[in-house]
């Protein structure tokens, strides 16, 4: 595992030169590829240092960080042309992308707290830096407060924790069975609610989103709301007993609230707030099956997060190609686009078929898992799956028709065909996806 943590370490001596970043880009697939095939595939702890180790579930979310990573830098060539601080746009994500694997790979629960709160700050300056308006700021002060007040509790969680266990590794404490605490129960998954964002506590994520340049945008979706899900998942095993009591009260508002955000997604007029607002809606039904505690609900949680990660940034991908033709993000002029940019059109409905869970996608298999395990905690869920299957299947069908089809706008245009840079961006999306379905047996947890 060193020796990753190394190469990308050493990547950061490279910034130093100029004109060095497409040779960063490549350095993190090779790093990636060397990942890929030199770490051995383990269902239990392996590669383990003294708080570093890593299990299946860290594996494929590593993985995901570092391709998400190298497309961002691809998605990236505007803020080369505007010479743009590139440099230090570079620092952000290689810093981005080491505290991202040091919070998958920690073993220890202050450490994994210490580096998922140190993705923020990157998160944040790529925000404030590369944003597009002058309500980045407003964008970032969300996101800063409502992360950082809700990961306090979880902070002194960790205390208690710590001073009744007399340990903070994963493996030790997943046999720790608390019970009677309540408060502590809440305090361990806030932060993680937050994170994913549940509904309620979601606001953050459309504003910050649309401020984002289009590298903040797809780690958004890729990689940072599934720290949240990753979070529940390892603090689960010693919380069993309590969340037999309370999970029903998150599973009603995530479901409810997974209707409401489907329909704000069918009036929304803005291409980055809609594909936004449909992440909050699809990691509502992730966190309803992962709370049933089931076999089924927590492996289709992690398969939901893996595809949703590729689908969305994918999404995001799309609308930026989109608006540096056009200017705006808006559906009233990003119309009619299957007469101005034809050869986008294939890639816009691959995309949206992933994103309303169309076979043979990744998003398909997470959610057949999904609803068994909800639809088997209870059969009154089964009004809300069929009320959010629809709507979900709608607002994508609406994403697609509405800026594909009709009178294009009549204004002026920026004209320039599509890039082979920009092509090879979505393929690298849109295989994982759909191939990865074919070796689903590495998803059982």
């Amino acid at each position: 595992m060193l020796k990753f943590i190394f190469m990308i370490m050493f990547t950061f001596f490279f910034l130093f030169k100029k004109n060095i970043f497409w040779m960063v880009q490549n350095l993190i697939f090779i790093c990636m590829a060397l990942f890929m095939f030199k770490i051995k595939l383990s269902y239990y702890f392996c590669s383990i240092s003294y708080y570093f180790g890593m299990d299946l579930m860290s594996y494929g979310l590593i993985l995901l960080s570092f391709w998400i990573c190298g497309l961002m830098l691809m998605a990236s060539e505007n803020i080369i042309k505007a010479n743009n601080y590139v440099n230090l746009f570079l620092f952000m994500i290689l810093f981005l992308l080491l505290m991202l694997i040091f919070t998958f790979s920690s073993m220890s629960l202050f450490m994994f707290y210490l580096f998922f709160e140190s993705s923020l700050i990157p998160t944040l300056f790529l925000i404030l830096g590369w944003g597009y308006q002058p309500e980045r700021l407003q964008a970032g002060i969300y996101l800063l407060f409502y992360t950082l007040l809700a990961s306090l509790p979880l902070l002194i969680g960790i205390f208690y924790i710590k001073n009744s266990s007399f340990t903070m590794n994963f493996f030790m404490l997943s046999y720790l069975n608390l019970y009677n605490l309540e408060f502590l129960y809440l305090c361990m998954l806030f932060a993680f609610l937050v994170k994913m964002p549940m509904f309620l506590v979601h606001l953050w994520l459309p504003k910050a989103h649309v401020e984002a340049p289009v590298s903040g945008s797809m780690i958004l979706a890729g990689v940072l709301l599934k720290l949240g899900g990753y979070g529940l998942l390892r603090v689960f095993s010693m919380l069993q007993i309590l969340g037999m009591k309370f999970n029903m009260v998150w599973i009603s508002i995530s479901l409810i609230g997974g209707v409401l955000v489907s329909l704000i997604c069918l009036w929304q007029m803005d291409l980055k707030a809609l594909i936004a607002y449909s992440s909050v809606a699809h990691m509502g039904i992730v966190l309803s099956g992962m709370m049933t505690l089931t076999y089924w609900g927590l492996n289709g949680s992690y398969i939901l997060m893996i595809a949703h990660g590729l689908c969305s940034s994918g999404l995001f991908c799309l609308a930026n190609i989109s608006y540096e033709r056009m200017g705006s993000r808006s559906l009233l002029i990003n119309k009619g686009m299957l007469n101005f940019l034809p050869s986008l059109s294939l890639w816009w409905f691959l995309l949206c078929s992933g994103n309303m869970a169309a076979p043979p996608t990744l998003n398909l298999l997470g959610e057949i898992f999904l609803l068994n395990s909800i639809v088997s905690w209870s059969w009154l869920t089964m009004i809300s799956l069929a009320f959010l299957s629809f709507f979900s299947a709608a607002y994508t069908l609406y994403l697609f028709s509405y800026s594909q089809h009709g009178k294009f706008y009549s204004g002026i245009y920026f004209f320039s065909s599509i890039t082979i840079r920009e092509f090879l961006l979505l393929i690298l999306h849109w295989l994982p996806l759909n191939l990865l379905i074919m070796k689903s047996n590495i998803f059982m947890l």
